[in-house]
């Protein structure tokens, strides 16, 4: 019996690599250990098989970025540390392997209105970072807002039209019934509260928020609490 060695001195050993190099091996999910991947270059071997993927390379992962379905008052840093292999939605479990260096040097865009559900964008990649900050003013957010009450007549075209209301001039939205008492809101860069106060300008008050949509790009079938990987295909 051997004792047990860190993963990355069994992969140099085995293909006479460098450290770095292991190590790139590792953290990008091309080694496995008794047939199951293993992207911890500190994890401890003995006699398990290490293999090494034929195609892999030996570069720093690529930056993902991750939609996750945040509850309603979860503060950012929570909803960070709720981001793992485990709760990747059932139904993205395809195509990208979550690897752990997906879940470090976050950093999270747009954040939501208070007491809101729904998309919240975390990311690695620092041209989806500037794209979400600098040109925040120009992206469309879209919420699904649960209300009570009346609505003032003609309230639709008031708030699609730009309103005032208790001596503050509130921007013009797009507004729309999905029910009898359940609004959408299609927005750009709303300022915090902003939609609790559009609602009571057209005398309604706010039940329930859920973001749905930044830019082009929407959370779909992502259950609550949940994440899935942004793909190459979508742009904000």
């Amino acid at each position: 019996m051997t004792d047990p060695i860190r993963l990355s001195k069994r992969l140099i050993e085995l293909v006479g690599c460098s450290r770095r190099e292991a190590e790139l091996f590792i953290e990008g999910g091309w080694v496995t250990v008794d047939g199951e991947v293993i992207d911890e270059p500190q994890f401890k071997v003995g006699t398990q098989k290490v293999a090494l993927d034929p195609e892999a390379k030996a570069t720093a992962p690529e930056p993902v970025t991750i939609l996750l379905n945040v509850p309603a008052g979860q503060d950012l840093d929570s909803a960070r540390l709720s981001i793992n292999a485990a709760s990747l939605s059932d139904e993205h479990r395809f195509g990208k392997r979550p690897l752990r260096g997906h879940f470090v040097r976050l950093s999270a865009s747009e954040d939501l209105q208070a007491d809101a559900s729904g998309l919240l964008v975390f990311t690695q990649d620092w041209r989806v970072l500037r794209k979400l900050t600098a040109d925040a003013a120009r992206i469309e957010q879209e919420y699904v807002v649960e209300v009570s009450g009346q609505m003032i007549e003609h309230g639709l075209n008031r708030l699609s039209h730009g309103l005032s209301y208790k001596g503050r001039e509130l921007p013009a939205v797009k507004a729309s019934w999905q029910s009898e008492n359940r609004l959408r809101f299609a927005l750009k860069n709303p300022q915090p509260g902003m939609i609790a106060l559009l609602c009571q300008a057209v005398g309604l008050k706010v039940v329930a928020m859920r973001r749905i949509r930044v830019g082009g790009v929407s959370i779909g079938k992502v259950p609550l609490g949940q994440w899935r990987y942004l793909s190459t295909k979508e742009k904000f």
